[in-house]
């Protein structure tokens, strides 16, 4: 298996094994952390070669998991399997029908303002895409990536030219996500036909069971996008997957949707916990490594980051030692775990 490798400023290089990462440390000439899950080394040193091959990023969009896969010519680094962003259009809708419902009540509020025109990308789809770039901004940050490579999802269209160039919020988001990849290293696209053309020809499946935490479901779709970028491997070098699942933050509401016992509605949602910013990886005498969530009156909940299930709602500010911010959770699961990468031993590293 191999190790991302950063300078001291934190600049990627080109991956190394597992045994030269360990004499590095060793040695004293690298320092092991953990970035988002993944366990990296950082030189302590200038690097004897700057040199870095092509390192290729498959994308395999999806309406509920998603596939990303980190790819050279001759190894594959990782495969992400992420949840996608599906909550923002309900959560929009229970705003709207809350803001409306206050203007009927005898509470201040703000008077209905005119129409305005929006813009840009419907709040859900425009969520559903930046969390897409968020995954490749922090793999960019990761491994010297030289170019993506996406599956063009498409909408029905009506055959008109003036329709079918903004008919679809689908079709107007991904353009956004193709622009802003750009920014990130070179993009190119290929059709559906064309990923399952790959698939036969290196001899590979998919999966029918679109939510099941394996390679076969979204992974195996990105290495051959990225595969076909380089062709330089014959099949998957390893089928290891890191699953990753974004954070959701309720935004500071005005009310509850129902009131209390005596008809008080009390204040609702935020970002911070108590002096924790929620999703924080803080360190427990007790619970261990896990991340922040709520609070209620002076404690505050710790949840697991594997399966985000809540450990305990007493734990106490003072004993919890901030460790860094992450807003998603993230695990390996047990039946796709290969000796040299076990992604939810994170606690190894700060315990």
């Amino acid at each position: 298996m191999f190790v991302p490798v950063v300078d001291q400023n934190q600049q990627p290089l080109m991956p190394t094994t597992s045994s030269r990462a360990r004499r590095w440390i060793k040695e004293g000439k690298a320092t092991p952390f953990f970035k988002r899950g993944v366990f990296m080394v950082r030189l302590n040193q200038e690097p004897s070669d700057r040199k870095t091959q092509p390192v290729i990023v498959g994308i395999d969009p999806g309406s509920k998991r998603e596939g990303f896969s980190i790819v050279s010519a001759a190894h594959t680094f990782l495969n992400v399997q992420t949840v996608a962003v599906d909550w923002v259009g309900d959560a929009v809708t229970t705003r709207r029908q809350m803001r409306r419902a206050r203007r009927f009540r005898k509470t201040p509020c703000r008077a209905n303002r005119q129409n305005r025109t929006r813009g840009c990308l419907p709040p859900s789809t425009k969520a559903r895409w930046q969390w897409k770039l968020r995954v490749c901004w922090w793999l960019k940050k990761v491994f010297p990536i030289t170019a993506f490579v996406v599956e063009d999802v498409k909408a029905p269209t009506k055959g008109k030219r003036r329709w079918d160039s903004a008919f679809s919020p689908l079709e107007v988001g991904k353009r956004w996500f193709y622009e802003e990849l750009s920014k990130l290293g070179r993009v190119a696209t290929k059709q559906g036909w064309e990923t399952a053309a790959l698939r036969e020809q290196y001899g590979l499946k998919k999966s029918s069971h679109k939510l099941a935490e394996t390679f076969n479901a979204h992974c195996v779709d990105a290495w051959v996008l990225a595969n076909s970028w380089l062709e330089g491997q014959e099949k998957p070098e390893q089928e290891a997957i890191l699953c990753l699942t974004p954070l959701r933050f309720h935004r500071r509401q005005l009310h509850r949707l129902q009131p209390e016992k005596g008809g008080i509605r009390k204040p609702y949602g935020g970002t911070r916990s108590l002096g924790f910013k929620r999703g924080s990886l803080v360190k427990h005498p007790k619970w261990g490594l896990t991340y922040v969530g709520g609070y209620l009156k002076n404690r505050i909940s710790l949840h697991d980051i594997a399966t985000g299930k809540r450990l305990t709602q007493q734990a106490k500010p003072e004993d919890c030692r901030m460790l860094t911010y992450c807003s998603w959770r993230y695990s390996a699961p047990p039946s796709t775990e290969v000796k040299g990468f076990r992604a939810c031993t994170t606690a190894e590293i700060f315990l």
